[in-house]
Order: structure tokens, then C-alpha cells, then sequence
């Protein structure tokens, strides 16, 4: 794996492809990109993060992160590491969530 690398996630139907961020050793998503990922609203993708963090299951500052910043972008979006996206994903109760850890987990130890 390398640093920054940037791979394509494309779940078995091919219905669902997201740029997934490889960096400090872990996968990273927007909440965007989760709300893809999950098939749900950003707005349910939000409040889980929220509460992941209010009932102290992770850490924000060890879970979040800001890369980059772009001239076309005000404000760099929050990166969620793999631990948030595996904690988001059991509590929207989906595949899906399960299907992106195999292939993340492949993927780091590649």
C-alpha cells in the first residue's frame, strides 16, 4: 500500500464505485461517500457518526482527519477511518458494510 494511494471500490453487483483513500495505514471516506456506500441519507450517515463519538465507542481525533486542501474547495471535507466506517455499518445493519471490510481489510494487508 502506498502512501495517498487512491483505489476504486466497486461492490459485486457494480452498482456502487467510490474513490476510497489509502493513507496512515487505514481506509478513509467522506460521509458522502459513506452515504454511498450504505445506500442511506448523509443526514443518517451524521447522526451515527455523532453518536459513535458522544458515547465514546471511538475517538474523533483518532478517527478523523482533514486531507488536503483544493483552490476550488472552501473547506477540506472530514476523512472517517476505517473504524468509524465498520461502526457506521453495523448500526445501519447492512451487507453492504461487511462487503466493504473484506475488501478494505484485503486491500491493507496487500
Amino acid at each position: 500500500m502506498n502512501t495517498g494511494e487512491i483505489l476504486i471500490y466497486q461492490n459485486q453487483k457494480g452498482n456502487i464505485k467510490i474513490d476510497v483513500r489509502l493513507e496512515e495505514k487505514t481506509v478513509w471516506l467522506t460521509q458522502d461517500q459513506m452515504a454511498q456506500l450504505f445506500g442511506k441519507a448523509k443526514s443518517t450517515i451524521n447522526e451515527h457518526i455523532k453518536n459513535i463519538f458522544e458515547e465514546g465507542e471511538l475517538q474523533e481525533s483518532l478517527c478523523m482527519h482533514k486531507f488536503g486542501n483544493s483552490e476550488f474547495v472552501q473547506k477540506a471535507p472530514n476523512f472517517y477511518n476505517l473504524d468509524v466506517i465498520i461502526s457506521v455499518g453495523y448500526r445501519v445493519k447492512l451487507h453492504r458494510g461487511t462487503q466493504f471490510r473484506i475488501w478494505a481489510t484485503l486491500r491493507l494487508k496487500g
